[in-house]
Order: structure tokens, then C-alpha cells, then sequence
């Protein structure tokens, strides 16, 4: 019998809400979360147990930080990139949030943090960019052109995934707002 499942999220900033149900009704059947794994999730067979899971974001989290949320009755499961933490709970737990404005501050804080990434990839693009220019005026060696083509492809794949998700942080935000 197996004794790991891996299965994808959704992406956080798409499908949160989705991903932490679809962690609770695995958690019904004894899948329950281990870590975080490459776009999904690794789970462990263990007991059947019925669990709510809950996410925050928080750079550089100390023990303070997880006794908080201990105290609340939230047992920490995993983390990733020191920034996002998995909680776990029984049903009918208070909420890690529960008002709007504390959604908002942490959406914010995520929103800055892949506004950062995606900022910083902008602004090399736009030098890849402005040394492939060079290159066609011969200002350049067109070998410079060529290869900053391929590094400015590769770079625009590599700003969809802080620049979806700043997006999505942005929209989500903004329903916010507007409730």
C-alpha cells in the first residue's frame, strides 16, 4: 500500500480556498498533508481524521510566530520558502482570519512580496531588451542580440509565476474592497 500521494494545487493565489477543501477531504480518508511539493502537495497515509487547514504568509516566522497560532488551537504543519505556512485544525476552530481587514493586510503582504519578484524580472527584461536594440543598430556583437533573444524568451516565461499571482492578489483585493 502506498504510503505517499502527491497531488497538484491549484496555485495559491488562484485556488486557495480550493486547495485547503480538497486537504480536508483527504484528510477524511487518512491522506493527511506532510509538505509542500513542487505545484501540490505530498500527503502521508495516516489516521482518518477531520481537519480544516488554513494558510498564511509570513517572512522570517519566529517561534513566537507559530506559539500565536498553537494558542489559537492551529498545529503547524508546513512551510515553504519561509514565507508561506500551512496550519491544521479540528472543525470549528476559530479562523487564523476572520475580518476583512486582516485578509486584506495579508493578501497585501503576499501581493508586495510577488510584486517584488515580478518587478525585478520586468526590469531585466527590459535591459535584455534594450541590449538586443544595440545589437541590431551594431552598437553590439549581434552574438549579444542572440543571446539576450533567448534570455528575454526565458525570462517571460519565468514572469508568469510571480506575475499571475500578483494579479490574482490584486483582484482578489479589489473584491475586497468592494464588499
Amino acid at each position: 500500500m502506498k504510503k505517499t500521494k502527491y497531488i497538484l494545487s491549484g496555485g495559491i493565489a488562484f485556488t486557495e480556498q480550493e486547495d485547503l477543501q480538497k486537504l480536508s477531504d483527504y484528510a477524511k480518508k487518512g491522506w493527511l498533508l506532510d509538505r509542500w511539493a513542487l505545484f501540490g502537495y505530498t500527503l502521508k497515509k495516516g489516521k482518518a481524521q477531520e481537519l480544516q487547514y488554513s494558510l498564511d504568509f509570513q517572512e522570517h516566522a519566529d517561534d513566537e510566530y507559530f506559539l500565536l497560532f498553537k494558542e489559537a488551537g492551529w498545529q503547524h504543519v508546513c512551510s515553504t520558502g519561509h514565507a508561506m505556512h500551512i496550519f491544521s485544525a479540528s472543525p470549528g476552530t476559530k479562523p487564523i482570519y476572520s475580518d476583512v481587514e486582516t485578509i486584506i493586510d495579508r493578501y497585501e503582504r503576499e501581493k508586495r512580496s510577488v510584486g517584488k519578484a515580478a518587478l525585478s524580472i520586468l526590469v531585466a527584461m527590459v535591459f535584455l531588451l534594450l541590449f538586443d536594440v544595440m545589437s541590431l543598430y551594431g552598437w553590439l556583437p549581434e552574438a549579444v542580440g542572440t543571446i539576450s533573444e533567448i534570455l528575454l524568451a526565458i525570462s517571460t516565461i519565468i514572469l508568469v509565476f510571480p506575475g499571475l499571482p500578483y494579479l490574482a492578489y490584486q483582484r482578489k483585493l479589489k473584491k475586497l474592497s468592494n464588499t
